[in-house]
């Protein structure tokens, strides 16, 4: 995967992406207490389970055939899994491919499949989880192109860890909050190491819209419903000012029971961030660009807090209002 792209229109790409993100910042200064140190299990299923790896052990339980203890390790991830994910059915999603997204500019129809997206990003504390896996020295969950980056992936003390944490530990205070000051990759990186994807572009809105397939055939402007309602999300206007938990705003979730699709983080996806100006030119940035999604606790214009408002922003900026949820395919 190439990190960097030759563009005439670089300044506009940027300008786009700021117009949603703000520059990454320190968030507000809050008492740092760093997370508890854990003792990892020297068994590697035992391992896998204590760091909630439970992807990859529902996925390749033959892993472990002939552990006295694969069937509990089993039982024990699939129902992670039931419980922290939930599915959303097959429906489409309009993707605008213009700058000015007014009606009647041309747009890309994308059917997707039912799949399962997770209930809540993910947090500081099931970060911490990574990191304490040595998972930022593990090659083999990053591109190769990438491997010269990663002595970049540092936090306020040089350790390998998201941005705006120190030693290499996140701040207790904060551990049920979303991790942020990540990167694409990173997001990309952890979501592999548990077993498990990012959403692509149109299925994380097919999530948030409900355009479901049905007879009905509804979208909606919000995971709640048409209206905006800052009491049901995190966003400039709610008063809030800086990320509140992963589980909170339970009166914003989507039918299916997933929080927080609009406001609190932005979002990365696994997809790129395509988009033209009025002339038709391709946007696009210095580096590769991701679509992000949903608007965070600091978005301003609540336009930019929609199921279907899109932007992007480079693959390697670590902001400190851009976070992630993991996708899982349904197997039968």
């Amino acid at each position: 995967m190439p990190l960097r792209l030759l563009s005439r229109k670089g300044k506009q790409a940027a300008a786009l992406a700021d117009a949603a993100v703000a520059k990454p910042t320190s968030p507000p200064p809050e008492e740092f207490v760093p997370a508890d140190a854990i003792a990892l299990e020297s068994d590697e299923l035992r391992r896998f389970v204590q760091l909630g790896r439970f992807g990859v052990v529902a996925a390749h339980p033959d892993r472990w055939r002939g552990h006295a203890e694969i069937r509990a390790a089993l039982q024990a991830a699939n129902q992670a899994v039931d419980s922290d994910f939930a599915l959303v059915p097959e429906g489409s999603a309009a993707i605008p491919l213009t700058i000015n997204d007014t009606p009647g500019m041309p747009e890309r129809d994308t059917a997707t499949q039912a799949y399962l997206l997770a209930r809540h990003t993910v947090s500081n504390g099931e970060f911490q989880n990574f990191v304490d896996a040595g998972a930022y020295d593990d090659l083999d969950l990053w591109p190769e192109d990438l491997w010269p980056h990663l002595i970049d992936f540092r936090d306020l003390t040089d350790h390998a860890a998201p941005r705006f944490w120190k030693n290499g530990r996140h701040n207790k205070r904060l551990s049920d909050h979303p991790v942020v000051g990540i990167c694409f990759y990173e997001a990309q990186a952890y979501a592999t190491w548990a077993g498990y994807r990012l959403p692509t572009e149109e299925e994380w809105q097919v999530a948030a819209s409900w355009r479901i397939q049905s007879s009905a055939y509804i979208l909606r402007r919000y995971p709640w419903g048409d209206a905006l309602d800052t009491a049901r999300c995190n966003i400039w206007g709610s008063g809030i000012g800086t990320t509140k938990p992963v589980d909170a705003y339970e009166n914003g979730a989507a039918p299916n029971g997933v929080r927080q699709l609009v406001g609190n983080v932005w979002e990365w996806t696994e997809s790129d961030f395509d988009i033209t100006d009025e002339e038709d030119r391709p946007v696009v940035g210095d580096m590769v660009m991701k679509s992000i999604r949903g608007g965070a606790f600091d978005t301003y214009f609540p336009s930019q807090a929609t199921s279907c408002f899109r932007t992007g922003l480079a693959s390697l900026v670590r902001a400190h209002n851009v976070g992630f949820r993991c996708a899982l395919d349904i197997r039968e």
